[in-house]
Parts: structure tokens; sequence; C-alpha cells
């Protein structure tokens, strides 16, 4: 039996279907999070967090780190 499944872990690398490292899904959740949380802080504090400077291309920077997170999903196995 634990032969078998060394050749399917061996068939499934050499596929390159390979599971993702332990801190992918860790660091996908915490880019949604934290492009969520960007987007939220902006809102509250009605422009005066977190990058004052920037103005309204705060909501853009958030959805930007949020998207990064998104397209890990489609990484994800």
């Amino acid at each position: 039996m634990a032969r078998t499944r060394d050749r399917q872990e061996t068939r499934a690398e050499e596929r390159g279907d390979a599971p993702n490292p332990v801190w992918f899904k860790p660091v996908m959740f915490g880019f949604m999070l934290v492009g969520l949380a960007w987007i939220i802080v902006f809102y509250v504090s009605q422009g005066t967090l977190p990058i004052p400077d920037l103005q309204s291309w705060n909501i853009l920077i958030g959805f930007g780190i949020a998207f990064i997170g998104f397209l890990m999903t489609t990484r994800w196995r």
C-alpha cells in the first residue's frame, strides 16, 4: 500500500501537481484580508488613513493586494 502511494506522489510531482507548501494558504488568505482591511480602514477613517497623500488611490491599492490573493487561488492544490 505504501509503495502505491509513493508511486502516485511521484507521478503527481512529475506532472507538476505537487501539493502546495505549508505557507501557501496562510499567505493567500493573508493577502485577501490585508487588502480588505486596507479598504475598510480607508473608508472608516474618511480618507485620513492608511496613506493620506494617495487619497482615492488607496482603494486601488487595497483591491490590488486582495487581487494578488485571488490570483494565488488559481495555483492552490
